[in-house]
């Protein structure tokens, strides 16, 4: 993967809150489930709890007003010449990629305009409209407040526990989340609750459903990453390769319910399915990449997901 050096990083779509003091305690507790964690160590076990890369309510609407954060130091250090050398900037300018991605397509592929989301950098734990969460839950988007929220150490965790090393991971993590954005400003994700709702037996294959759309839009928009721009017309990532779209690939393996439950010391059980195997989670990256349109990730059509 290629990124431009000479792109200019919008640190606006970030709300960076590392500085803060934490971010659970002021909503009694954490309602994911694993409890707090000691630094950064994420086990399987919790992840089977919270979930990767989801879209989370984390119990529900908790009416309050998310914390803010204070991007000086972060803007500081994408404007330098060696941005590109910080974890931190390199997210930045994905996610200014995705969101480049859906503002052009978004009208075409849905009829109406983008609305933009913000992402949050947090350290361990957080304050959400959708409740208390800390690192624990991995990266996951809050349909209350439109944000994404990314722990950036848990690409440690990616890399070394569940053993998806590449640097594309990065992006496909981020496009995953933005990918349920588009399904909450759509309407996609509402009326799967309210189908969860009519008929709970359902309640996970949905779900699956709705992940796997996810990973689908996240195949799309790499499709047609090259095509984004900065707001100077500047190309934000110059080149994709065959490797990149395949570290992609082997992330979504890495992270499949099946996976997830062997590497969890426990037996297979689809019942429990909430994201998709890994299998299903390839094939639907897959599908979006090769397509290169929202419209081919239908996954709630009857039989799109087996």
């Amino acid at each position: 993967m290629e990124l431009n050096e000479n792109a200019r990083i919008d640190t606006s779509q970030i709300d960076d809150q590392r500085s803060s003091s934490g971010g659970g305690g002021g909503l009694g507790g954490l309602p994911i489930g694993g409890g707090s964690l000691t630094g950064i160590i994420i086990t399987v076990v919790i992840a089977l709890v919270g979930g990767y890369f989801g879209i989370n309510t984390l119990g529900g609407d908790s009416g309050g007003t998310p914390q803010r954060g204070d991007n000086t130091s972060l803007q500081q250090k994408c404007s330098q010449a060696d941005a590109l050398k910080q974890l931190e900037c390199r997210n930045t300018l994905f996610v200014n990629s995705i969101q480049d991605y859906w503002v052009e397509a978004y009208p075409t592929e849905f009829g109406k305009a983008y609305q933009p989301a913000t992402t949050v950098f947090f350290n361990n734990a957080v304050r959400t409209k959708c409740g208390a969460a800390d690192s624990g839950v991995g990266p996951f988007y809050c349909p209350a407040d439109d944000r994404v929220y990314i722990d950036l150490k848990f690409y440690n965790v990616l890399a070394e526990q569940l053993g998806a090393p590449g640097e594309f991971a990065q992006p496909y993590v981020l496009a995953h989340e933005y990918g349920h954005h588009i399904q909450d400003i759509s309407g996609t994700e509402a009326a799967m609750r309210r189908a969860q709702q009519r008929d709970p037996d359902q309640a996970n294959q949905l779900s699956v459903k709705l992940e796997l759309q996810a990973d689908c839009y996240a195949g799309v928009w790499a499709k047609n990453a090259t095509t984004t721009d900065d707001a100077g017309g500047q190309p934000l990532i110059k080149k994709l390769t065959d490797a990149d779209i395949q570290q992609g690939l082997d992330t979504a393996a890495k992270i499949g319910d099946d996976t997830l439950q062997q590497r969890g010391g426990g037996t297979i059980n689809p019942a429990e399915f909430t994201h998709g195997t890994s299998a299903q989670r390839q094939q639907w990256f897959r599908t979006g990449f090769d397509s290169g349109s929202a419209k081919s990730c239908d996954t709630f059509a009857a039989g799109a997901v087996s």
